[in-house]
């Protein structure tokens, strides 16, 4: 059983996987039964990494700091602050050009040295703020008005 430093640290790597776009080091990190729940979503291994592939792809120069990280046993809370240039169509809404900074926590529950859960939450108002809070309105008006199901993210190779 690794030691809540450890756990730390293997939380972390999977955090800055995505930032470097490593994606075969993030897959190593998470355990095939990997699930995420957060922001209204729930993934498998396979659609994380296709979402944060997604993000990536549509936000360039991204960034992400860790203010605050407290572990647990197999828990790991982290705060963190991602600042990113939207460049790229996300979730359906189109690119902006905006710079922005989002701000959020998850908590990883680490197993045998791979992440099996992840829990998350960001500020969504906040992010709002940043792009517009009409076009995002209106893309979740649409969206719930007309209860349109959005396909899964796909990983790429």
């Amino acid at each position: 059983m690794s030691t809540p430093e450890q756990n730390k640290e293997i939380a972390l790597s999977v955090s800055r996987a995505i930032m470097n776009g490593k994606w075969k080091e993030l897959d190593s990190l998470l355990d095939d039964r990997f699930t995420y729940t957060g922001d209204g979503f729930h993934f498998t291994k396979d659609e994380y990494i296709g979402f944060m592939q997604d993000m990536k792809a549509a936000f360039s120069g991204l960034h992400m700091e860790f203010p605050n990280i407290v572990a647990e046993g197999q828990y790991v809370s982290i705060r963190f602050v991602s600042t990113a240039v939207n460049t790229g169509s996300f979730m359906g809404a189109p690119a902006n050009k905006k710079n922005l900074e989002i701000h959020g926590i998850f908590v990883r529950k680490v197993e045998n040295g791979k992440v099996v859960q992840e829990w998350q939450t960001t500020d969504l108002l906040g992010v709002m703020r940043q792009i517009g809070f009409g076009a995002l309105l209106g893309y979740a008006v649409f969206v719930g008005l007309f209860n349109v199901k959005q396909k899964p993210p796909v990983r790429k190779a």
